[in-house]
Order: structure tokens, then sequence, then C-alpha cells
């Protein structure tokens, strides 16, 4: 990593200061894939000039925008809400919008590939369409019963505490693509949807927890986890998803939810 000095007439000497307004090199070594091209994929690197509180996503875009227009990968929103620039950087699973260089030490090539268990479209994109159809299946929505409500619903706190913690959830599938179960066996349905069944299983308006459970009893389903807190540790939003999928095998088996 050179450091390069912007601002050469500060003369300040804080150490703060000058860490704000230097730039460095950085290099990215990304796992490129083009199927119109060649059936491999291959490793290529760039190299651009950012800053310490640069992002990932902000070094992808210089890569692209200024070096090679070719580079594919998804973002929308940029700040950490859409979920849709997950992706490995250095053998993690993370948002690149969330991630800082300087917290992955910038020094050595910044290792970026394409999240793992989905098929690659190109480059950095995967098809989500297993992961989306999984998550369907659980029928994340509120199901009730009776006449049309006449007046809001009221939950007590405590029932909303209930599940809080799974409603963070931004779909980005940071946590279902680091587990590898689901690496090697396709057909599970994944951390992320366990984690939303969990989020309507565990709601007191919701009347659909039964139903929900019988979808995640399936030889894929929920007994497939192997508890090994991969998902807990990648998912940007820090839900607990290993402690929501003991929870959901444990209402699976009292039937107490």
């Amino acid at each position: 990593m050179t450091a390069v000095l912007e601002n050469s007439t500060d003369t300040s000497g804080s150490e703060a200061q000058a860490g704000a307004v230097s730039s460095f090199q950085v290099t990215l070594k990304i796992r490129r894939y083009n199927p119109e091209v060649a059936a491999e994929a291959y490793w290529e690197e760039h190299t651009v000039t950012a800053h310490g509180t640069d992002r990932v996503l902000d070094a992808l875009h210089k890569i692209k925008w200024e070096l090679d227009g070719s580079l594919t990968f998804r973002r929308s929103c940029a700040h950490g809400v859409c979920g849709s620039d997950a992706m490995r950087i250095n053998g993690r699973n993370r948002l690149a919008c969330k991630t800082l260089l300087k917290d992955i030490n910038p020094d050595k090539p910044i290792v970026v590939e394409a999240i793992k268990g989905l098929p690659v479209l190109k480059d950095l994109v995967v098809d989500m369409e297993p992961f989306f159809a999984s998550y369907r299946e659980i029928m994340p929505f509120l199901i009730t019963s009776g006449n049309e409500p006449s007046r809001e619903n009221i939950q007590s706190q405590a029932d909303r505490d209930r599940f809080d913690d799974t409603t963070k959830c931004i779909l980005c599938a940071a946590c279902t693509s680091s587990c590898p179960v689901f690496w090697t066996d396709g057909q599970y349905f994944g951390p992320a949807a366990i984690v939303n069944a969990h989020r309507f299983i565990f709601d007191s308006r919701d009347q659909g927890g039964t139903q929900r459970l019988e979808v995640l009893n399936d030889k894929e389903g929920v007994w497939r986890c192997r508890t090994t807190f991969n998902c807990t540790e990648a998912c940007p939003r820090g839900i607990e998803v290993t402690k929501a999928i003991q929870e959901v095998k444990r209402a699976m088996i009292t039937r107490a939810f």
C-alpha cells in the first residue's frame, strides 16, 4: 500500500488529519466469469487509488467506471439496507457497501468473488431465484382467519420482542450462502428462509405457524442445520440466526410458539 498525501499544505503534524487526507493504492483481485466469453472463471487484478474510509463498493465502482466497464455486480441503495451487494470479500460473506478498506488490510490484494452455493450468472452476480424460491415456500406473510378486521390488531411489546430480531433480515443471502450444508445440498431451505419463518411463527397475530413448521419439517428443512454459526457471523444486520433456527427446532418438537 503506497500512501499519497493529497494536501501538501497541511503542516499540523496531526496523525488523524494526515490519515484523513492521504490516499493509497489498493489492489482488488476479482473472480471474473462471463459465459459468453469463456466456460471457466478466472482471476483478474485491478489497482485503484482510494482512502481508508472508502468501501469495497467504492473501489468496485472506480474499477467499473474508470478501468473496465464490463465488470458486473449488483448494488442499489449502497447503505446496507437493500442487501443486493453481498459478496465474498477475503473469504467472508459481507456487504460491499458496509466493508471499509481500512478494516480488511489493504496492504494485500483484496480478494472479491461471488457468494457461494448459487449459480453465477456473470462476475459477482448470482442467480437468486433458488434463494427466493425457499423464501416464498415458508409463506412470508401474515396468515389470519375470520372476518376482516375492523380495527388495529394491538400487540404487546413483549409479544413484539419475541420475534423482533428476525424482522431485521434484508434478504441479502449472506447467511444462506455462508452455510456449508447449503453449498453441498442445493435443496436445503437455508438460514434466511428459516429466519423469515421464525419472524411469523412467533408473531402472536399470525395463525399459520403450524403450516410453516410442517414445511420446515421436511428432510431438507430445519433439521439439516449443523449449528456451525457461519450464518450468524455472516449476517450484516447482526441477527442471531443460529439462535432463531434452534428456536424453530424447539417449536417443532414442543409445538409451543
